[in-house]
């Protein structure tokens, strides 16, 4: 039996008398891209944060391959494999673009502080960065400073960020938001090519983002799971229908 590579299992979490996850229970294969949707304040950022660790379980459990890290921090998740973007862009403005990729990638190749070794003489770390850089076509922007990039382009390289440290499991917080269609479209196209042969749990307000990337969906409202599974099944659902709205239809 293959052991899922993200699990919860009947997750809660509470603020103060408030209960926002009320007993969710996901697992998410390996290799799959896993999408949740729901209308605002279901509760979808907020499981985002409970599995990367960034808000304690109020009860459940959340696995990592097989291990339980509910009880981690951010930064021991992300060295077990996770990865996450959110939905405000983070990257150093006044940094180039390739300077960003290469700070994302020192943890995962092990470099650490060292006044004797400058980063310029690391060529296998600016490789690395260089071949992030074509990666998300962004090669002739390496030297622009990031706060300069267009919207579309700091979301590119954020997801490049994302994936810099080599993590298996790739967390993506509203990727598209704000993007036309076309770069909505370019987005997507990168997503599934640097995403390939990972675990990708995506949330998404973009109907036609969602039906054509994933291969699960899970339909969260108010804290609560009321259906998942393949997108057909997803769209043909009437419990999904009345709780959304007519979001889905079309």
């Amino acid at each position: 039996m293959t052991v899922p590579a993200i699990s919860l299992r009947d997750v809660r979490k509470s603020f103060g008398a408030t209960e926002i996850i009320r007993g969710v229970t996901i697992d998410i294969a390996p290799g799959e891209r896993h999408c949740i949707i729901g209308p605002n304040g279901a509760g979808k950022t907020t499981c985002f944060n409970l599995v990367s660790g960034r808000f304690p379980l109020s009860s459940g459990e959340i696995l990592l391959n097989g291990e339980r890290v509910d009880h981690l921090p951010p930064h021991r998740i992300n060295r077990m494999g996770l990865s996450r973007s959110f939905q405000i862009t983070s990257i150093f403005h006044r940094m180039s673009v390739f300077e960003n990729l290469r700070c994302a990638l020192l943890w995962s190749r092990g470099y650490r502080y060292s006044f004797w070794s400058p980063l310029w003489r690391q060529k296998a770390l600016n490789e690395a960065a260089d071949y992030l850089l074509e990666h998300l076509n962004l090669e002739d922007r390496r030297d622009v400073r990031a706060g300069l990039l267009s919207y579309a382009e700091q979301r590119a390289l954020e997801i490049g960020m994302t994936i810099a440290g080599g993590a298996s499991v790739i967390l993506l917080d509203e990727p598209t938001a704000g993007m036309s269609n076309t770069e909505t479209d370019n987005a997507m196209a990168l997503i599934r090519r640097v995403t390939e042969g990972k675990t990708l749990l995506m949330v998404e307000h973009d109907m036609k983002v969602v039906f054509d990337l994933a291969d699960t969906i899970t339909v969260l409202v108010y804290g609560q799971v009321i259906a998942s599974g393949p997108p057909a099944d997803v769209r043909a659902s009437r419990a999904v229908q009345e709780a959304y709205l007519g979001a889905l239809e079309g």
